[in-house]
Order: C-alpha cells, then structure tokens, then sequence
C-alpha cells in the first residue's frame, strides 16, 4: 500500500519544475507531487458552479461533458471523469496543453465572467488524462470484430488521426499517407514541446499503430503515390492535409538571408529536440541564439515564433504587429506568456522592407493606426506618414498565416472542388465532398484553425463514414 504524506503548504516550492531533479532523491517526492496535484485539480473543478447553462460545454467545439468531468474530479473519481471526458474527445490531453481556453471553454465560464477569476479547465483535462495514461486506464485499441471495408486518410494531424481512431475502433482497416517521417502534423512539427511534449503525441502515434493503423510515412501524394491509386485502393477517402503554403512578403531586401518562414524555423527546433541531425539549426541559420530577433505577425503561430527564440538564447526578441493587442488574432494567454518572458511587442508597426547585404540587418518599420472598419468590422489599419523607422534584427520570421495548397494540380484532379480561397468544398456536417466517396477535414476545408476543430472535424468524417458503410452492409470478416 502506498505511503501516506501529509503535503503542507511549505511543500508547494519543493514542486516546481526546476527543483523537482534535485529533489526526485528524495523517497517521498513523487507521493507529495501526487497529493499536492491530486489536491489542486479537485480545488479547482470544485469551484464549477455547475450552472444551469454550460457555456463552457456550448464554446467547446467538442461540446465536451465539461461540468460532468470537474464535478466527478472535485469528488476524487477520476477514472470516472476519465471516461467521459474521452468519450467526446479523441486527444482531451493535446487539447488540455493547447487549446486557447481563454477565448473557448475558459473565457465563457460564468466564474470568469462574474469576475471571480475562470475554473482552470484547461489544466484538469490535460491532467485527467495524464494520470489516465499513468494508471493504464487508457485500453488500447480493440475492435469488437474487424470490417471488411478500408479507409485511406491522406495527412497524419490531428483531423486525419482523430478519424483514424474512431474507424478503428469500429474495425474498419485504416492506412494513414503522409509525406513527413512521423505522425502529428503541426502537433509534432509546428507545435514547441515546451507547449506539447513530443511524448504526448508519440504514444498516441504508437497507440494506433499497434491497434492496426497502418502509417505510411515519407509518401508524398502526387509523387510517390497517385491519389487516384489511393481511391481505387479504398472504400473511401479523407483528405486531412492542413494548410503549409506560408504567406510571403514584398518589399526591398525581401530575399536577404536570414529572413525565415516561421514553419521551417519551428520545424528545425522540433526537429532538433527530437535528436535529428538538423544542419540549418546546427549551422545557425535556423537557430536563434545570440541574435536579435524581430518576428512578423499577431497569430498562435508568432507567440510559438518568440518564446522559442526565447529559450534558444536570443539576445532580444521582438514581435512587430500592424493592429493593436485588443485586435490581435493570437490568444491573449499566451501573449502575457511571451511578455513575462521577455519578449517586447511592438504594436501598430508594419514591415515595408529590410536593410542589410547579403544577409538582414534590420526591418523597415511604418507606424501606422486603426482607421475605419472593414467589411467584418474589424477596423483597418493606415500607415502614419513620416512614422518610418528601422527595427535591428539579424534573424526576421515571417509568421504571416498559412494557405492551402493547389491540390487539384498537385494531384492531378481538377474534378475536386475547391473554393475561392483554395480550400477543399465539403459537406459542413458529414464533410463529403463532391466527389462521392471522399471526404475532406481540418484546415484543408476551414482555412487555418485550431487542432480541436479538426478533431471535431475528424471524428464526424468518422461517423459519416461509417453511416455510410452501414447503409450498404458489406459483410463483416471473420474474427
């Protein structure tokens, strides 16, 4: 039977991260870490109100059991609250470590909004299902009986392995192309670690694989395999490829070295921190230690941009943004993140070119203000005449958005339909596309947006899917 340790209050400094290495010596560590994040989850859910009208279940995209689960992890039933919370979510831990609770679940509880300071929803998720995979509670993939039917899903994030688990589960054969050498899309690519630990998506990874995934990695559709071929081969077909296309920058001095698009400078860090031999980290080209730093644009994207320069050491970052924060697209949490460690925002600033020769010395700033409302109300920005003025930089990230790639062309389809702004037209609630027996999820259709819609998205790709096999029952294989 495990020891019992009384946790005090003078304990709680023994718990931070920079002192648990020092102290894991000690035989009562781990015990005391448990009780003291036991403790603290059951504090914090027991503050739900519980109210009549869940606003945080109605702005999770999930529509997540939320009042559900924080009620069972106030009273200490957390294999319960487990259960339902993975009932209507296929990763609860990525979502618990990324999701911008502040503007979803977070942001409209009741407690926030009555002023008394939000119920951390985020944080119980991630450590419900923490201590779910700890206690071996999450069961390993094993369908009642197999199906004969197979689904081929083109693009390994977070959409396409959402409908990857649930078709599994429900004994469909499922093979999963990607063109990159690990499943995860940006959750492993584009997303620090020090937001989501590579482990946490690698024993997901694992979890599918060994319940009968198969994960083609390394295959680019369009050259290494026809989509053609991928249809023919399958029952029916999920597009989940995301958006990668960076939007780019004019203006003099746009091609200068050192002016990197903030995909590839994130990928080199990711890279780097799961051991491979990265050249352009290595040789400082993607690297930014000892460098001024000056990252371009108000995204998620941007905020990953300048607390990973932060940690690798830059002697300074900074953030240019041409609106101001109350108009800034990325999550205002992690903007007071990156400004608690050091990175200094420059807002209503607008790049118009770079200085230097042959590599970037220095950004061309406008100062500009918000002017009058577009067609969304948003209110646009003007450039201030004479409020010209040159940012030092010797590294510049473009972390401008990202666009959907021509697929049609890419893959020799020009039948597949896609909208004005290139991404794939699918049905919103089923997301067939026109294109009978193909279906389409995540950013690919949406535009850029967050991981949890593309789960929502692939799990309900999952669920259309498998109507749609039940409707013309073929038989089931032998067990």
């Amino acid at each position: 039977m495990a020891k019992q340790v009384m946790l005090k209050f003078t304990d709680v400094p023994r718990l931070m991260p920079e002192k648990r290495e020092a102290d894991a010596r000690t035989e009562d560590f781990d015990e005391i870490y448990r009780q003291f994040a036991d403790a603290k989850a059951a504090e914090q859910a027991s503050r739900c109100s519980q109210c009549g009208v869940p606003f945080c279940q109605t702005h999770c995209p999930l529509h997540n059991n939320i009042p559900d689960w924080l009620k069972l992890t106030a009273e200490g039933r957390l294999h319960e609250a487990y259960e339902i919370s993975q009932a209507t979510n296929t990763f609860p831990e990525i979502c618990g470590r990324i999701c911008p609770q502040d503007r979803l679940c977070e942001g409209n509880c009741v407690i926030e909004q009555s002023g008394h300071g939000t119920v951390t929803i985020g944080s119980i998720e991630k450590y419900i299902t923490d201590t779910a995979w700890e206690k071996g509670w999450v069961k390993p993939i094993q369908p009642a009986r197999e199906r004969t039917e197979s689904v081929g899903i083109i693009g390994a994030g977070p959409g396409g392995l959402a409908a990857a688990d649930m078709l599994r589960r429900a004994g469909v054969q499922v093979t999963v192309y990607d063109r990159y050498d690990r499943a995860g899309g940006l959750m492993v690519y584009g997303i620090p670690g020090f937001k989501l630990e590579k482990y946490v998506t690698e024993r997901r990874n694992t979890q599918l694989s060994e319940g009968g995934v198969e994960l083609r990695m390394n295959v680019n559709v369009g050259e290494d395999i026809s989509f053609s071929d991928i249809k023919d081969k399958h029952d029916a077909v999920v597009i989940a490829t995301g958006v990668y296309k960076s939007r780019d920058l004019a203006g003099p001095g746009a091609g200068l070295g050192g002016i990197v698009r903030a995909l590839d400078y994130l990928t080199a860090s990711n890279k780097h921190t799961l051991g491979d031999h990265v050249p352009e980290f290595e040789n400082g080209e993607l690297n930014a230690e000892g460098k001024r730093v000056v990252v371009i644009g108000g995204g998620d994207t941007a905020m990953d941009c300048v607390r990973t320069a932060i940690r690798q050491g830059a002697t300074s970052v900074k953030c240019l943004y041409r609106r101001d924060r109350a108009n800034m697209p990325g999550s205002q949490r992690e903007t007071q993140n990156a400004e608690e460690e050091g990175v200094e925002f420059v807002w209503l600033a607008a790049p118009k070119g770079f200085t230097g020769e042959g590599s970037v010395k220095g950004v061309m700033v406008s100062k500009m203000r918000l002017g009058a409302p577009d067609a969304t109300g948003r209110q646009s920005p003007e450039e201030i005449p004479g409020g010209d003025y040159v940012e030092d930089a010797d590294l510049v990230i473009k972390a401008l958005g990202f666009e959907p790639e021509d697929l049609p062309a890419l893959w020799g389809q020009p039948e597949l339909e896609v909208t004005r702004w290139g991404t794939v037209k699918a049905d919103f609630r089923t997301h067939e596309t026109p294109m009978k027996g193909v279906y389409a999820v995540g950013d690919i259709v949406r535009g850029a947006s967050l991981v949890v819609w593309a789960i929502r998205d692939g799990r309900e790709a999952a669920e259309a899917i498998l109507s749609q096999f039940a409707a013309t029952s073929k038989p089931v294989a032998a067990e």
